[in-house]
């Protein structure tokens, strides 16, 4: 049966077309279920013991897809006008939902309702698109109601209009709220009401939005604690007229109460100075600001919080049943005096533009209860706050029946909504991860806080990958564009145990007198084909992430680890840059080509040094090693004399025990010569790869770019060099590097380390865009001192290098450029993908680091040399280089110490003597203190360095 729909679009340039579309309906589109005998056995899906059917409505999908997700939520119908419809509203949960149709346990089944001959329907004259789209949803469910007379068919919608227009005519068919459905399986599956979601949106029936009662809302008395929050379109007139401001909140990570909008009208950071003022906002949202008079702006905070979450008054609330309206703040007049230097420009969030909560929950534990209070219990429902993991987040007031047992649990809870009359959001529990405290759980955490992908790739990605053993074949080596360079001496040097082995080298004296040099990085696009479904895969996951028992992979490890890894005395495809040049390193000719190679040797960095260190060593490799090392130290020479940045980081390694995984051992990671020739080999090929692609694809190409820190970022390290008489110049690249290298202190080695490691925190993040978004101007890489940037020399784990390798191919001519990458939009949002996904995967690194440090210290009470980074009125913060920690020691409550803001220090009122100042030695003990339902938390406390053994001195 033939049908036409109808409607009209405007066109770009304003024209207004009417589009005719033909609509096929059809009978042979079947109901999936076992119980209809029509129905194909290949198309059953709906198991015919269920207890019930369930067909779900759109909102349902968009707002509690935690609930249907769920393993016992099971043979459930989507209609195609829902599916279609969540596909439009929201990306992320549609990907979610795709996933869980595709689990053959859940036996999730798609109807096309749309193209169905008795399902079918169109829109009445004045019904709006969402009317008809519900009115289609009941359709279906009334024709399942009389196709399968035998099975129980419930609606379940949170619209209440929706389910009282539901067709009473089938005894079969049944409507119900998500909160109501969550009950009626109370018996069999009783955690399902914790993951129904929470609005604040109540209907005149005390129903939130959504079908989700909230907790006792009609025995409250609700006291408004926060400010409302002004119209979209009130906004964005106020920023159009330079009334509010407009950016993304950061909120401290000393202080969760104290928070920062970077605004670009008025070219400095605003200042949010306490909870009340954040009126809601969380870190990065986007806000509107409003700027406060200036008699009226503040210093930030010279305290840190004595306690980190202030929540007694709410927890007593729960009482009387009226919510206090006390939110937590740090002494918002702590310091009314402070001179008008100290003052920022301060102002309050006056409502909120878009908001940052993740889909995919947050991770944390429940509150503690009170000393005394009585434990907590699983016979009813219970409102209680939900700690996350990081303190910048809000706690999150969640409803639940498990009490007891989650109190010693990991849990991942998401956020549904936050009212003006709430201290807290609501949120609603997602899952348990496990025992707080055990490894693979925090691990777990980590990976899921930083939002990395650890799914098993699917069969389709394990199809593009060819099957093992591979070796290079006679085509590879008759393909007239892929060179024969098996004979040239060329090896590897990298981390220990590293298996994917992205690049190696050769160096080769010519017979004029001059130098070859060669990098040679793996060929995976010779295996990761575009569009492919390892490409997209691929894309997607953007980058390797690196833990630190534990590596999570952007390809398949076959790829990764074998057929694409230039391991030692195989035969390996490779893209290959080979320069020739002078013995002072002047480069006189650059080329690329792809390869086939054979590395002689796959070195660590450890054992490449040792032999270019052995004079008795002459084989050609060692020889080669030397010659290396020697080129890079000039081309290092060179960049740092146009200005190139030699900053640090505390980098720390681990000695893992091999049976239970654990950190036997840690300390400072130690950088070799080798570790520098390598880096200096693998940034000259990324240069010049650079400028060949930018050459022939001016308005196509990826690059990298460094963004110059806005004068403000340099302001900690300014006032921390000057509390003790060092002078830094930060008004260009070299002028800080030359400053860096004249910031010594002979009475402490460790402090040009330790100056160069603030440095680095006052950098901008490095990151990725396409050549056609950004003038040239922009094009320029700040920390490297580099016009033009790229990455190219780690395409096994980073996607950004496939991406440009298919570039330089098309600028060698030996492919053409994909079309994906001459589309603009496309591009965009690659970069935006590969920056954030890159980032996550920094930061998932660190937390890693950070959590086998804590791992290590059970059990243990260690004493540690350390260095006070910074100063407050009641505490100081210290940094320990062994260990690559920082951390905050609180004075003692009942002492008053003077803060020196000039001078970087404090000292004690009762006793000048004792005193803290930036850039100080100090000792510390470091151990691991325990808590409620297993909690752990790493504490420092200051002792007499004479504690402290010769050996464990910071000497450099």
């Amino acid at each position: 049966m033939l049908k036409s729909k109808s409607f009209v679009k405007k066109t770009k340039r304003g024209k207004i077309l009417k589009v005719v579309r033909e609509h096929y309906l059809r009978d042979d589109i079947y109901s999936g279920s076992e119980l209809d005998p029509e129905c194909p056995e290949v198309s059953r899906v709906l198991s015919g013991s269920a207890s019930c059917y369930i067909i779900l409505d759109t909102n349902v999908v968009l707002h509690q897809i935690d609930l249907v997700e769920h393993p016992d939520v099971q043979d459930v119908i989507v209609p195609s006008v829902v599916l279609n419809e969540v596909k439009a509203r929201n990306s992320s949960v549609y990907q979610r939902l795709r996933k869980v149709i595709a689990s053959k346990d859940k036996r999730f089944y798609v109807f096309a309702n749309e193209h169905h001959r008795e399902t079918y329907i169109t829109a009445q004259p004045h019904e709006s698109p969402n009317d008809r789209n519900d009115r289609s949803i009941r359709v279906t469910a009334e024709w399942y109601a009389k196709r399968i007379p035998a099975m129980r068919i419930v609606l379940v919608s949170d619209d209440r209009d929706n389910r009282e227009k539901l067709s009473h005519t089938y005894e079969n068919l049944l409507a119900k709220s998500s909160m109501e459905y969550a009950k009626m399986r109370e018996n069999d599956v009783p955690g399902l009401l914790d993951l129904i979601a929470h609005f604040s949106n109540a209907d005149n029936q005390g129903i939130a939005g959504d079908g989700a009662p909230r907790k006792s809302d009609s025995n409250k008395k609700k006291i408004r604690i926060y400010r409302e929050h002004e119209s979209t379109s009130k906004i964005m007139a106020a920023i159009k007229a330079g009334t509010l401001h407009q950016g993304s909140l950061r909120v401290s990570r000393y202080n969760p109460f104290e928070g920062w909008v970077g605004s670009q009208s008025i070219g400095q950071d605003i200042l949010i100075r306490n909870k009340l003022d954040m009126n809601r906002a969380m870190d990065g949202d986007i806000v509107a600001v409003e700027l406060l008079p200036e008699d009226k702006w503040k210093a930030p905070c010279s305290k840190l919080p004595e306690k980190e979450r202030d929540t007694d008054d709410l927890l007593d609330a729960e009482d009387t049943g009226v919510e206090t309206p006390h939110v937590a703040m740090i002494d918002p007049e702590d310091d009314p005096s402070l001179s008008g230097e100290k003052i920022k420009p301060t102002g309050v969030v006056v409502g909120i533009i878009k908001r940052n909560w993740r889909s995919r929950g947050y991770c944390g534990s429940l509150l503690p209860p009170k000393e005394g209070a009585p434990p907590y219990k699983d016979s009813h429902t219970t409102s209680v706050l939900f700690c996350p993991i990081e303190k910048k987040y809000p706690m999150v007031r969640i409803q639940t029946r498990q009490l007891q047992t989650l109190q010693d649990k990991r849990l991942v809870v998401a956020i549904d909504g936050w009212s003006a009359d709430s201290a807290h959001p609501d949120g609603h529990y997602v899952r348990t991860l496990g025992t707080i405290g055990d490894k693979e759980v925090e691990t777990e955490v980590l990976i899921i806080e930083n939002d990395i992908n650890t799914a098993p790739f699917t069969p389709a990605v394990h199809a593009c990958v060819p099957p093992l053993p591979w070796k290079v074949v006679e085509g590879d080596l008759a393909d007239p564009n892929r060179k024969d360079f098996r004979h040239l001496p060329i090896c590897s040097v990298d981390p220990p145990g590293c298996k994917d082995i992205d690049d190696a080298l050769h160096v080769r004296e010519l017979p004029g007198g001059n130098i070859e040099l060669g990098v040679h990085i793996a060929d995976v696009t010779h295996f990761l084909h575009p569009d492919s479904p390892m490409d997209i895969e691929a894309s997607a996951r953007a980058t390797t992430t690196y833990l630190v028992q534990r590596r999570i992979d952007m390809l398949p490890k076959p790829l990764t680890e074998d057929i694409c890894s230039l391991r030692a005395n195989v035969e390996r495809l490779a893209f290959s840059v080979i320069w020739e040049m002078t013995e002072n390193a002047e480069i006189l000719s650059t080329s690329f080509t792809k390869s086939v190679i054979k590395s002689r040797a796959a070195l660590t960095y450890a054992e490449a040094q040792a032999r270019i260190d052995d004079d008795r060593m002459q084989d050609e490799i060692t020889k080669n090693l030397r010659i290396m090392n020697k080129i890079a130290k000039i081309l290092r020479k060179k960049r740092m004399d146009r200005g190139a940045l030699e900053l640090a980081s505390p980098e720390v390694k681990f000695e893992i025990d091999t049976e239970t995984q654990d950190p036997l051992d840690v300390g400072m990671y130690q950088l070799r010569e080798t570790n520098q020739m390598v880096e200096e080999m693998m940034l000259l090929a990324n240069c010049s790869v650079a400028e060949k692609c930018l050459t022939s694809f001016p308005s196509n190409s990826l690059l990298r770019r460094h963004p110059v820190p806005p004068p403000r970022q340099f302001e900690p390290l300014l006032k921390a060099a000057s509390a003790v008489g060092i002078s830094i110049d930060t008004d260009t690249s070299k002028a800080l590097a030359e400053s860096l290298d004249k910031a010594v202190r002979k009475d402490d080695p460790y402090f040009n380390k330790l100056i160069r490691i603030m440095a680095t925190r006052c950098m901008t993040q490095a990151i990725y865009f396409s050549s056609a978004e950004v003038s040239k101007q922009e094009y320029y890489h700040y920390g490297l001192a580099a016009p033009i940037y790229t990455h190219f020399t780690s395409p096994i784990r980073r996607y950004a290098d496939v991406i440009v390798h298919r570039v330089l191919m098309a600028a060698l001519g030996l492919n053409t450029l994909p079309d994906s990458l001459r589309d603009g939009m496309f591009m965009h949002q690659v970069v935006d993908n590969l920056n954030i996904r890159h980032r996550n995967a920094q930061h998932a690194g660190r937390a890693s680091v950070d959590l086998h440090t804590l791992i290590f210290f059970k059990d243990k009470e260690v004493i540690a040399d350390a260095r006070v980074t910074r100063v407050k009125s009641n505490a100081i913060i210290v940094f320990i280089p062994k260990f690559g920690l920082e951390g905050s020691i609180m004075l003692e409550e009942d002492e008053a110490f003077i803060l020196d803001e000039e001078s970087q220090s404090l000292k004690k009122k009762s006793d000048a003597t004792i005193a803290y100042k930036i850039f100080d030695p100090c000792a510390v003990k470091i151990q691991i203190q325990e808590g409620f339902g297993k909690r752990q938390s790493l504490v420092l406390r200051l002792v007499s360095r004479d504690e402290i053994s010769p050996e464990d001195k910071m000497t450099q």
